[in-house]
């Protein structure tokens, strides 16, 4: 990320690292239909009483739904169709000016997770089983005075589930109002901060907050059985989905215009998939199981570019205009791996181990997901407009001189010569840099059994490679066998690339036209 703005540092006003939507799951120790069973039995129920049970367990959840709404003056609403609750709670709470408290509460179908009493055939035992049906849903939308908007969702059938959203950009509006520090907010992004390095620390501490004692506070809120019936259990909570944003902000809607149309095409032709394992701090090799994919989307009044790997994903969009936003996604831990204490041979040893959904992890997340968003902007450092770029590339047409040696010039569209700037310009070689066996893989030269062979091609990339030195496209890492690529060479090799694949193309369709 460094690179990206010190490059195009007369345009940025600022940068800043936050949590946006994340969606937390609370689950009641009754996973499955023993554990339901488990339960029924402890309260002296049999199993022909379920339906009755169940029944009566519901009412009491909408009953109390009702009587919040009604105690609070709010409206309870039911709704036919899910979508766009955020923006319909949204607007009720700015025509009643509501700063703080309930909002509202939604009710509508979906589906669900929970049992059903299913008989055996003949004289066989009926038993609870594990079942996904429809049932009514309640959303308590709340203006959190720490929070902000947010909401609060329980199914009214057992398990009781809880999902609970919150928003980082909402948490980190109300702690620079809390503090006085001013700013300027488009729905969910900061296009102005006057004192980013303060909101970079209020931003870094919603990962740290003690979120199982926040999470059951508001889950109590909402399901009244926890003071009676089921009183002794708490919720686990996980993180069910967490978005991660870094948000370049930008001087005005220009100067990010021209730009972003670069970077766009530069994810689109030039990661690939193994770059995008790379920026998700994988790597990919030939036990990987998975999809991984780049995704292309017009968006008005923009376009958007999400790259996906498994249930993770990067993405790119342009904020309002003025606010580039690289944003991972996080719905599948487990490919990432966090240091904590576990079993090896019977002995409690610290190590590196897959990333588990539960809530204390987040802070990880966090971690993981700056990470990826760094790597991310890293290879887009290479990207600037073309147009100062295209001026100078006739130098590289030209021989130099090197250490006394003649050699040959680059052409930009000579199609061997593009196809080593795109070897070059992996995603990962801007991160780890690259040795001869990189770029020999990028190339598609195989590797051979024959000892002959092996250093035939070794010596036919150092060939290649020191041609690109001596043009000053790459620099030898000190002490290392590893090479780097220069901002000369990130710049000069894009340009050329962009040329060959892009512009070139499109003057040679105009003139057969």
């Amino acid at each position: 990320m460094k690179n990206f703005i010190e490059k195009h540092e007369d345009k940025i006003t600022g940068s800043l690292s936050c949590f946006d939507r994340v969606l937390f799951k609370g689950y009641l120790p009754i996973r499955d239909g023993k554990g339901m069973e488990s339960f029924m039995a402890s309260r002296g129920l049999l199993l022909k009483d379920f339906k009755g049970f169940v029944t009566v367990c519901s009412q009491v959840i909408k009953d109390h739904a009702h009587e919040v709404a009604q105690k609070n003056g709010r409206p309870f609403i039911h709704l036919t169709a899910s979508k766009g609750k955020e923006g319909r709670a949204r607007l009720i709470a700015e025509q009643d000016r509501i700063d703080q408290g309930l909002i509202c509460v939604f009710s509508c179908i979906e589906q669900c997770q929970s049992f059903k009493l299913r008989y055996a055939k003949g004289r066989g035992k009926p038993r609870i089983v594990s079942a996904q049906p429809r049932c009514l849903c309640l959303y308590f939308y709340i203006m959190d005075r720490e929070f902000g908007l947010m909401h609060v969702r329980i199914q009214t059938w057992f398990p009781f589930v809880v999902q609970i959203y919150v928003n980082g950009h909402e948490y980190l509006a109300r702690k620079l109002n809390k503090y006085g520090i001013g700013y300027q907010q488009i729905e969910n992004a900061f296009v102005r901060i006057d004192d980013l390095k303060r909101a970079q620390r209020f931003a870094d501490r919603f990962a740290h907050k003690n979120w199982p004692r926040i999470l059951s506070s508001f889950a109590k809120r909402v399901n009244p059985l926890m003071k009676k019936l089921l009183k002794g259990m708490d919720y686990y909570w996980i993180t069910e989905q967490a978005e991660y944003a870094t948000d370049i902000m930008f001087s005005n809607p220009a100067s990010l215009s021209l730009l972003y149309q670069k970077l766009l095409r530069h994810a689109t032709v030039c990661f690939s998939a193994q770059d995008v394992m790379t920026f998700l701090g994988r790597k990919l090799h030939g036990n990987f199981k998975g999809d991984i994919g780049n995704i292309f989307k017009t968006r008005l009044p923009g376009a958007r570019i999400k790259h996906r790997m498994k249930g993770n994903w990067i993405k790119m969009y342009n904020k309002h205009g003025c606010v580039l936003r690289i944003e991972t996604v996080i719905n599948h831990p487990y490919e990432f791996r966090i240091r904590r204490r576990a079993k090896r041979k019977g002995k409690l040893v610290l190590g590196w181990y897959p990333m588990a959904k539960r809530v204390t992890n987040l802070f990880r997340y966090a971690e993981v997901s700056l990470m990826a968003n760094n790597r991310y902007l890293e290879a887009l450092s290479a990207v600037d407009d073309p147009r100062q770029a295209y001026r100078i590339l006739n130098r590289l047409c030209e021989p130099v001189i090197r250490d006394g040696r003649r050699t040959r010039g680059l052409n930009p569209l000579r199609k061997d010569d593009v196809r080593l700037f795109a070897a070059i310009l992996q995603g990962e070689h801007f991160v780890n840099g690259f040795r001869n066996r990189d770029v020999a893989k990028a190339l598609g030269i195989c590797r051979s059994s024959d000892l002959r062979e092996r250093r035939r091609r070794s010596a036919r990339v150092s060939r290649l490679l020191r041609l690109l030195r001596a043009h000053g496209l790459i620099a030898k890492i000190p002490r290392s066998r590893r090479y780097r690529l220069t901002l000369r060479g990130a710049t000069l090799m894009s340009a050329a690339l962009y040329l060959r694949e892009e512009d070139f193309p499109a003057v040679i369709e105009r003139m057969s036209a």
